[in-house]
């Protein structure tokens, strides 16, 4: 009995590390692409709920010129995770576009974190924090790129 168990527990096993290799990264690709191009949407509509943020962060340029351009940003990225085309240049754009959300983090901290402590996000510091794993999945995808195009 625990031995037939073993073996229906292994072609399982199998089964599933065979899907997900099969289908993990482009799932990841595809779910990445989908939240930029929402994301970008958003700004470009002029209905992101961070467009105040971004305008209080880069605060230099001209608000509704640079949420805008940040949203056609993010379009683009999305659109070329989700088309596969020139992959190696929206990294790019993807990494330039993640070292800028951690702009915040030093150029606004008070907006980052509670009384000024680094290991008590707000809400700001919790949104932008969960960018590691968007970095996470920008790196599994860009493992990939050198097979894609050999």
């Amino acid at each position: 009995m625990m031995k037939r168990l073993k073996a229906q527990w292994e072609r399982l096993d199998h089964f599933m590390v065979a899907f997900m290799t099969a289908h993990g990264t482009r799932s990841l690709r595809v779910a990445l692409a989908v939240t930029f191009i929402w994301f970008g949407a958003l700004k470009v509509l002029g209905r992101s709920p961070v467009a105040d943020l971004v305008a209080q962060t880069v605060y230099w340029l001209p608000p509704a010129f640079f949420v805008r351009f940040l949203g056609w940003w993010e379009l683009v990225i999305g659109v070329g995770l989700l088309s596969g085309v020139a992959l190696r240049l929206i990294l790019l754009l993807f990494w330039l576009q993640m070292a800028g959300t951690f702009l915040v983090l030093v150029l606004r901290p008070e907006l980052a974190f509670q009384s000024g402590n680094p290991l008590l996000l707000t809400v700001t510091g919790e949104f932008v924090i969960k960018n590691l794993v968007l970095i996470a999945a920008g790196l599994v995808i860009g493992s990939t790129v050198h097979r894609a195009q050999e």
